[in-house]
């Protein structure tokens, strides 16, 4: 379990092609304190610690995993958002969030707005139901707050405000038009979406 609010950005040292593939990526955790077997978010993704030095650890990334995740998530020399697993007593600084990416969003626009960054991302049909503005969504690990949603025919695009701080301790001030993203939606919005469901269902 995590809450959005990244500890440490990452960069990823190096790819190994094996059954899975083997991530590399150097950080600046203190590496004595992470367990093997640990959790860690790397933008939005929970991947298990399996291997790790100083400045270092390594995730094993499935097939599956890269089916259901930006392209270019893992890439040489990519900077990727971290946070640590919750532990019992820290801070809920953002929202509840499981690590399990529920789709890929596609940045549409990404401009100067004031002092912060203004940022629109498309989103398929499949998704766009679980997004509503004030509500919470988790892009590339973030934890953000919806400002605005409007609906078409190929899904939706909905707006984000990224604050300088955010942008500073996070990769999202590096977000340009055509980046894929990584998302996952309000857990609420998940298990109200199946009540309603299995409710339906029920009622025929």
């Amino acid at each position: 379990m995590f809450t959005g609010i990244v500890s440490d950005i990452g960069t990823i040292e190096s790819l190994d092609q094996r059954g899975d593939l083997r991530v590399k990526i150097k950080c600046g955790y203190d590496m004595s304190s992470v367990d093997m077997g640990a959790s860690i978010a790397c933008s939005g993704i929970c991947l298990t610690v399996v291997d790790k030095g100083d400045d270092w650890f390594a995730v094993d990334v499935s097939g599956e995993t890269l089916s259901c995740t930006a392209t270019g998530q893992f890439t040489a020399g990519r900077r990727i958002n971290l946070e640590r697993a919750l532990k019992v007593g820290d801070e809920l600084g953002g929202h509840i969030v499981t690590g399990h990416v529920d789709g890929v969003g596609e940045v549409v626009s990404s401009k100067i707005a004031g002092d912060s960054r203004e940022v629109i991302i498309r989103v398929s049909k499949e998704l766009a139901p679980f997004i509503a503005a004030k509500g919470s969504i988790t892009v590339d690990g973030v934890s953000l707050t919806v400002n605005a949603v409007s609906d078409d025919e190929e899904g939706a695009l909905f707006t984000l405000n990224i604050i300088p701080h955010t942008a500073q301790v996070t990769t999202l001030g590096e977000l340009q038009s055509g980046r894929a993203v990584n998302l996952e939606i309000d857990i609420l919005a998940r298990y109200l979406a199946r009540m309603e469901k299995v409710r339906s269902l029920v009622g025929r």
